[in-house]
């Protein structure tokens, strides 16, 4: 009678069922096979170092001297901690280009939305085939020019001479314009050089990011929902109220994130178009080219920062990222 040893393998080639493969990277292909943390550490390790220290690491450096100041007599830094830097922030001037920057950055976000939600409702529930593939073509489209181009455009459109003022003369409604920038604070000399026309620009340059979320959140919404509540004897507006809503709200706040901060931080839209009252993006370049300033410069910086995170604090809690 014939007995069989069984014996325990003691070495992973032995259980494998094909031959290792020869040559430099067939032993490293299987040394990779055999320890799959070392290729996901060699994987994430560039990716990590570069967003560590290169990005990261370069923006807690600039938010450092943000507790230094600046000495009145030579113009230097002084490295020692202190906040009266951040005093400053608090100055009428200061505080000023703070708040007005919040309100142009909430302004241009509930517009986006007011305008992004109907054409998202259209392409999210009616849009079909080649409609629905020329509704992405529409709202890309100006994603693909450049970002200064547009902005140029729509300066020569604004400006005294441009096209929309032609349009209002052609349609008699001179009389309209005029009123519109004899408006005390947003209008101007012209609406190439006032906040109703910085206003129009940001709407147009980041509706596409509003838009795009909120048409991915309608999708979400089930036909049945809004049949049901229409069988239950609701009105359209109590179903969009009750039900539509509700539901886009995710999308809207999703889209709200990139309207409010890319508002929040630009400052070559306010530079080109608008007066010449500052916003933050501007008051970071000016105090950091100009006046020399860095610690001032900084401090500006950590403000969108801070409201940016109270701002994405609450949008999680409304379930924004899961619209992302």
């Amino acid at each position: 009678m014939t007995t069989l040893a069984l014996t325990k393998p003691t070495d992973l080639r032995e259980t494998s069922i094909l031959p290792g493969r020869g040559g430099f990277f067939g032993r490293l292909s299987d040394a990779f096979w055999r320890r799959p943390k070392l290729l996901l550490f060699l994987m994430l390790t560039p990716p990590l170092l570069w967003l560590g220290i290169i990005y990261i690491g370069s923006l807690i450096a600039l938010l450092l001297q943000s507790f230094f100041s600046i000495d009145d007599f030579s113009g230097l830094v002084n490295y020692e901690f202190t906040l009266a830097t951040y005093a400053q922030l608090l100055s009428p001037t200061n505080f000023d280009i703070i708040i007005r920057t919040i309100i142009m950055a909430a302004l241009v976000t509930l517009a986006s939305a007011v305008v992004a939600f109907p054409i998202a409702y259209y392409a999210a529930r009616y849009a079909q085939g080649k409609w629905k593939a020329l509704f992405y073509l529409g709202v890309m489209l100006p994603l693909w020019s450049s970002y200064l181009v547009k902005i140029y455009a729509w300066k020569l459109i604004l400006a005294k001479e441009g096209i929309l003022t032609w349009i209002f003369e052609k349609m008699h409604l001179s009389w309209l314009l005029d009123g519109i920038l004899n408006l005390p604070v947003i209008g101007g000399n012209s609406l190439s050089v006032s906040y109703l026309g910085t206003f129009v620009v940001f709407v147009y340059v980041w509706l596409p990011y509003m838009i795009l979320p909120t048409q991915a959140a309608l999708e979400r919404v089930p036909g049945n929902l809004i049949e049901a509540s229409s069988d239950l004897g609701a009105t359209p507006s109590q179903t969009f109220r009750t039900v539509l809503f509700p539901l886009a709200l995710p999308g809207i706040v999703a889209g709200s994130i990139f309207t409010f901060s890319l508002t929040l931080g630009d400052y070559i839209i306010p530079q080109i178009i608008g007066s010449s009252r500052l916003f933050i993006g501007q008051a970071v370049y000016a105090q950091q080219g100009t006046a020399g300033n860095v610690p001032l410069a900084a401090a500006f910086s950590v403000v969108p920062i801070v409201i940016m995170a109270i701002y994405l604090w609450l949008a999680k809690k409304q379930g924004a990222f899961d619209a992302l």
